[in-house]
């Protein structure tokens, strides 16, 4: 496969995880914003931070080093022993999750029995899980490393769906059962993930179309752990990136969910503040699950199919090259103009925001204060997810090595500002923390990225300089709906937020078309890469 089809595959690849995800999560939103009216925020808080925190770091921990080492570099490779590393990921996530299980139930704060009963078989039941999704890796990756467009996009949210419906069934029909509620809820998550992928390859394999694309894997046997005669049980290489990867995923697991882990340990937050900071979080978070996600995961595998890991831009192939700077550039401008306009918009909306998805639990007290904050927030994470995606895929394992003790420093330091801007502004203390962090990570990719094409005539991050004209518009934005939320938000009535909504759609619809305007090539690389199905439709 040519670079330009590596592309056009992540593209449609990006694209559709795009879109997918936006039409199952506006459902779960919904079903969502129903059921926070019938749950109290200490359940919510256990849930959504401590249980969510233990499942997420076992999966973690468990896969994350793996699922680089085993993306680096072609598809053509011995695909049985990169199964059979795959595996380890299993018994590895047992140890985890046995581990990080005592810990939770014996050196952690338990919740009040009388407000969140059932908190052990919480415990339990998202420790089991974590290990029930590992299963399913060995799948994942090979979906992934062949760049299968819909499947992992449909199980995702296939999954996320079947565990939305049966909570808000639950939480209406059975509110009395509390935590079992959600621990059902995370099991049938797994499950249906997990089954959505064995289903798939189980047709697939040995199909005509699986022939036609010269698939690897000819057999659901093979997709098992197989000794190999006469040789290793794994590609050692691998085995030893995955090591180097492991060492850094710790380190970033700490970076990611370090809020998460400074309330666990430290009890900076009671129980129901961490579930008004774990709403905000998520409703923030939104787009960077819906655009950023995709785009990071999917061109990570065309940055590391295109470029060869390890190796300088003078050793690489010119028109590869080219290709890869140029599309970094305008992923670049493509994050960095989304997170703008969230940062711009999102500051005077949203309180308003709370109040719609919420009511007063949310729109009231720190929430809103919060989720200014986070839209801020949300820039740095654009930007940071696109310059660590290029690097990543162009580290080699010395240089993985010597950023794992960049990422050292860096966790520690996290954890104590995260301690200390906590106790100074409360929750808000969380989010300034992220943005240090997110911004010191930018700044080492970008010095990174600037070196590496240093000896050659691409300057891929200009696509950090918007245009002057737009830059402006921005801030007149900024202006006329922070006045806006004063004078007509959001105690005033609906008319008021109608004006108000109006005064931020007019305001959005000109920072719109100026991008238009002032941002041809990239409004040309989206037609051209992102929308080449829909535009063929249209003409």
């Amino acid at each position: 496969m040519g670079p330009q089809e590596v592309l056009g595959q992540t593209t449609r690849l990006a694209s559709s995880s795009a879109l997918l995800q936006v039409l199952f999560r506006a459902v779960t939103f919904a079903l969502n914003a129903f059921a926070l009216r019938y749950l109290s925020r200490e359940l919510i808080g256990v849930v959504n931070v401590r249980l969510t925190l233990l499942y997420s770091t076992v999966v973690f921990l468990a896969r994350e080093a793996f699922r680089r080492a085993c993306l680096s570099g072609s598809a053509k490779r011995n695909w049985t022993k990169t199964i059979n590393l795959l595996w380890l990921t299993v018994p590895l996530g047992v140890f985890w999750s046995v581990c990080l299980s005592l810990v939770w139930l014996h050196l952690l704060e338990v919740p009040d029995p009388s407000v969140v009963p059932h908190y052990q078989a919480g415990v339990v039941a998202f420790g089991l899980s974590a290990i029930i999704e590992l299963l399913g890796e060995p799948f994942w990756v090979l979906a992934q490393a062949h760049l299968f467009v819909r499947l992992k996009v449909i199980a995702e949210s296939l999954s996320v769906l079947s565990k939305c419906v049966l909570t808000v069934v639950l939480v209406v029909l059975y509110p009395q059962w509390g935590l079992y509620i959600f621990c059902l809820a995370q099991l049938l998550y797994t499950s249906v993930l997990v089954l959505c992928y064995v289903i798939y390859f189980v047709t697939f394999l040995g199909s005509p179309e699986a022939t036609k694309k010269s698939f690897p894997v000819a057999r659901m046997k093979s997709l098992l752990p197989n000794l190999v005669e006469d040789e290793t049980f794994v590609n050692w290489k691998e085995a030893r990136l995955t090591w180097s990867f492991f060492k850094q995923s710790f380190l970033k697991q700490i970076l990611t969910e370090g809020e998460r882990y400074v309330m666990t340990f430290l009890n900076v937050l009671n129980f129901g503040d961490q579930g008004v900071y774990d709403i905000v979080n998520n409703l923030g978070s939104l787009v960077a699950r819906f655009i950023f996600l995709p785009i990071e995961e999917s061109f990570y595998v065309f940055f590391a199919k295109v470029l060869e890991r390890g190796k300088s831009v003078k050793d690489q192939k010119k028109d590869d090259v080219a290709m890869a700077a140029n599309v970094l550039e305008s992923l670049l401008k493509l994050v960095l103009l989304t997170g703008l306009t969230i940062t711009v918009f999102g500051y005077a909306y949203s309180q308003l925001a709370l109040d719609i998805y919420g009511g007063s639990m949310l729109s009231s007290g720190t929430g809103p204060d919060l989720l200014r904050c986070y839209s801020l927030y949300v820039l740095f994470l654009a930007v940071n997810g696109v310059t660590e995606c290029f690097t990543f895929a162009l580290m080699c394992k010395e240089e993985v090595d010597r950023y794992n003790f960049v990422m050292l420093a860096l966790s520690f330091t996290f954890l104590c500002i995260s301690y200390f801007l906590t106790h100074w502004h409360g929750s808000v203390g969380f989010i300034l923390a992220n943005c240090f962090n997110m911004g010191i990570r930018i700044a080492h990719s970008i010095h990174y990225i600037y070196a590496y094409f240093k000896e050659s005539t691409y300057r891929p991050l200009t696509g950090l300089l918007p245009s002057p004209f737009l830059v402006l518009i921005y801030i007149i934005s900024g202006v006329i709906t922070g006045f806006s939320e004063v004078f007509f938000c959001c105690d005033k009535g609906w008319m008021a937020r109608l004006i108000h909504v109006s005064m931020g759609a007019l305001c959005f619809g000109t920072t719109i078309v100026t991008m238009f305007c002032t941002e041809r090539k990239l409004i040309h690389f989206v037609r051209r890469q992102f929308l080449p199905r829909y535009l063929k439709k249209g003409s």
